[in-house]
């Protein structure tokens, strides 16, 4: 992964990790406000209680006759009420009472008649003149069985004589809670896409205007027969070429300054070798013999400048593509032969023997000056790096989904510290036959023809010996042609 893209990657997420712990903070707060919420309404409804059941104190003693029939008719009330998107249809509220010594006089369902309740917070605090609130499961296993309870000193005068409580299951509320937490985490993942791609189309807009959309219609009305299926690739393949532009956008990259760098760092060594040669032809003396040495050293570092400047201008138009100019139906058995033929002199002027292993014949979605180029690349690269005698071995198969080019020398293969630089611009390594270094850019050419048609590309070493290429290649789902 190029530094740009992990600058870029980095962004996205430290900006997705951002949303993600606002969204974290969000959503585990809800539940705590609905309780707060809950609670307060409790205590008014447990204070509202406790001046009922006053009313009916006499000397001391708390009676509870008139609250029996009370809850039965609350309980048995029928109505319907739409609460946005709950609807309640039954009274859920609970209360019971409980005199002085927290033994339970009156439970509105039934179940805790004549029980010890004087442990429980709500009944002890309250009895002691403070707020008393608990939450207790009904079922202990089952945290949705939960209910708050808030509860309320029952008066004679200034004597506390007992306690009123009122609970709430959570569930009853809890619906409130999932709700705001669903529409919470859609909003807020929602936001986050309209803003990225928001992002998307203001770089898009910024770096090329209507750019995308006019190569794309342009390459709709260059097709003589259309397919969904290859109009929706194409799309796709301009919407990567707008989030690379984005990606370019905003991580600042600047390819003059790139390559600025790597070319000076380049042509430094010939030119030091030209200027020493020449100040040398300086010499009256010389010999002629050393004369045309140093001129002959002139040429050849100057040729490899040139070579430098032509492969770099090359490399940097192929960069600047975001997707194919044109495209076709490419027979990658019949483009790999011609590959194969036309190294074939190159090869055996170094005793090298090229062998074409075909598996498989299929057709891919392409440029075809640009696949015979990586191909042409990765094959003149093995036989530079194969030994006099040996065998280089270019084969092709497929499965369903790709093409695989695979191109075996018998050399010394790739070093362990050079594996993860192979690819990198000007990297090179030195051949084994004239220990000199090629401009290092053959590589990075395979590379990005390989992205700009949606593949990829590796490099290694084979099991038995030697390096061990592949080119993977999607296949292209042709359209019929017209009858």
């Amino acid at each position: 992964m190029s530094r740009r893209s992990r600058i870029f990657l980095g962004i996205l997420l430290i900006y997705a990790a951002g949303i993600a712990f606002l969204l974290y903070r969000v959503v585990i707060d809800i539940d705590p406000r609905y309780r707060e919420s809950a609670e307060e309404s409790l205590v008014e409804s447990s204070q509202f209680m406790a001046s009922l059941v006053e009313q009916d104190v006499v000397a001391g003693a708390i009676n509870t006759a008139r609250l029996e029939p009370l809850f039965r008719s609350v309980y048995a009330r029928q109505f319907s009420a739409q609460i946005y998107n709950l609807h309640k249809n039954r009274v859920e509220l609970r209360v019971y009472v409980t005199d002085r010594s927290g033994r339970v006089l009156f439970d509105s369902l039934g179940r805790s008649q004549g029980a010890d309740f004087s442990q429980w917070s709500d009944v002890r605090r309250s009895l002691a003149g403070t707020y008393g609130a608990r939450t207790t499961r009904d079922v202990e296993s089952d945290p949705r069985t939960s209910v708050m309870y808030v509860g309320a000193p029952v008066r004679w005068g200034d004597e506390i004589v007992g306690v009123v409580t009122v609970g709430k299951p959570v569930q009853s509320f809890g619906q409130f809670v999932e709700d705001a937490r669903a529409r919470t985490l859609w909003v807020g993942v929602g936001s986050a896409f309209a803003l990225l791609l928001l992002a998307v189309i203001v770089s898009v807009w910024l770096v090329r205007p209507f750019g995308l959309i006019s190569d794309y219609v342009a390459w709709v009305r260059a097709q003589r027969s259309l397919s969904l299926a290859r109009m929706a690739r194409r799309a796709l393949d301009a919407l990567r070429g707008g989030f690379s532009e984005m990606r370019d956008a905003l991580t600042g990259r600047n390819y003059v300054a790139d390559y600025v760098q790597t070319f000076t760092h380049e042509v430094k060594s010939p030119l030091s070798a030209i200027r020493g040669a020449a100040e040398l032809l300086q010499e009256p003396a010389m010999p002629q013999a050393e004369r045309e040495r140093f001129l002959d050293n002139i040429t050849r570092e100057t040729q490899r400048i040139q070579e430098i400047v032509d492969r770099m201008m090359e490399l940097t138009a192929l960069e600047t593509r975001r997707v194919l100019d044109r495209s076709e139906p490419v027979a990658l058995a019949e483009l790999m032969d011609e590959v194969v033929r036309s190294a074939q002199p190159a090869a055996a002027a170094r005793a090298v023997r090229t062998t074409l292993d075909l598996r498989a014949a299929p057709l891919i979605e392409g440029d075809p000056f640009l696949l015979r180029r990586a191909v042409s690349n990765l094959l003149d690269n093995a036989i530079d790096f194969a030994p006099p005698g040996s065998e280089v071995t270019i084969a092709l198969d497929a499965d369903t989904r790709h093409a695989r080019i695979t191109v075996r020398d018998h050399g010394p293969g790739i070093p362990d510290y050079a594996r993860d630089k192979v690819f990198e611009k000007f990297y090179s390594l030195a051949r084994p036959h004239s220990r000199k270094k090629s401009t290092g850019l053959g590589l990075a050419f395979v590379k990005e023809i390989a992205a700009l048609h949606r593949g990829r590309a590796e490099l290694g070493n084979a099991r038995s010996g030697g390096a061990l290429a592949q080119l993977t290649l999607p296949l292209g789902h042709l359209p019929r042609e017209p009858r």
